[in-house]
């Protein structure tokens, strides 16, 4: 099944200048919101307080966010263990001491787990969902500093085998271009998360690592029929190769993405709100991934100057053998 025709010729590469401009002008929107902005941490990151609540009837997790909200207990997070035991957790407040100085404060502490378990049973039963809410604890941050580091290095290890891999497999110019691509994709779907405020937590970071991967490989299926192409194909200019790739791979590419897309939206409508922000994530970087390996990824090899010569297989010196024993 294809929806388009893998032999068409819409000129993707002729609007190229136009389609990097925005690429770089959205970049660079994202960074300026991220350097001042930054991003909304979640409870994961920065640590709050904890309670275990306990219904006599069962209840709706969407009913317990609902009642929070509307008593002012913003970005609450509740876990469900069943339908009617739940965990709910706060964020510090604002301008207030942080868990460690919180921690560090006896008294300090007894009346703030007093205050908020009051806040919370009073939020619950003026909804009309009373229940058994166990006192407030502490909990630090399940991301601390030790752990971003690793995942920093990670990450930067994890792009220099890729780059290592696609310069071996393919040239050094579709390497420097994937992981350009992939620094594009993860940049803006960060950048969105900044300037729209929504909560950024452990699972939105699983999306976002879900849509680097995501990236590699659509990018990597155009890449490959680069190649095949350029080894292919008697004449026409680099330009015309690089078009004709898009071309052949685009059905694929926009039935992948249909298909992936499906599944995220489904888990956005109908995953609650525990996935909301995983689920807006994914959407986010499968639709800049896929207009990415469309209208970034080969304007990156262009301009990088990739051509016919760089893939061919490299003629054996005849003079050279015939000198050999």
């Amino acid at each position: 099944m294809e929806f388009f025709n893998p032999n068409s010729n819409v000129n993707f590469m002729g609007i190229r200048r136009y389609t990097v401009a925005i690429s770089v002008i959205l970049m660079l929107v994202s960074i300026v919101s991220l350097a001042t902005r930054g991003l909304n941490f979640g409870l994961d990151f920065t640590g709050g307080s904890e309670n275990d609540v306990t219904f006599a009837q069962p209840t709706e997790q969407r009913d317990i966010v609902l009642a929070l909200d509307k008593a002012g207990l913003k970005d609450a997070m509740v876990n469900r263990f069943d339908t009617t035991n739940f965990a709910i957790r706060l964020r510090p407040s604002k301008g207030g001491a942080s868990v460690a100085q919180q921690a560090g404060n006896g008294a300090g502490v007894d009346a703030q787990n007093a205050r908020i378990t009051a806040q919370v049973q009073k939020a619950l039963a003026d909804s009309g969902h009373p229940a058994n809410v166990k006192p407030s604890v502490f909990v630090g941050p399940q991301v601390g500093k030790e752990l971003a580091t690793n995942g920093i290095v990670a990450v930067v290890v994890v792009l220099s085998g890729i780059m290592i891999y696609i310069a071996i497999r393919f040239e050094w110019r579709f390497a420097a271009a994937t992981v350009l691509t992939e620094i594009h994709d993860v940049i803006i779907t960060l950048g969105f998360f900044s300037v729209t405020g929504i909560e950024f937590d452990l699972t939105v970071l699983a999306a976002v690592l879900a849509v680097d991967g995501y990236s590699v490989n659509d990018t990597i299926v155009v890449f490959d029929r680069v190649r095949e192409l350029f080894r292919s194909a008697r004449k026409g200019s680099p330009l015309e190769i690089l078009n004709r790739a898009v071309n052949n791979t685009l059905s694929r590419t926009i039935m992948t993405s249909l298909a992936t897309m499906l599944t995220v939206v489904a888990l956005f409508f109908f995953g609650g709100p525990t996935l909301h922000g995983f689920s807006t994530a994914l959407i986010v970087g499968i639709i800049i991934g896929t207009l990415s390996s469309i209208f970034f990824a080969c304007p990156m090899l262009h301009i990088f100057g990739v051509s016919k010569q760089d893939l061919m297989p490299k003629v054996r010196d005849e003079a050279e053998l015939a000198r050999r024993p």
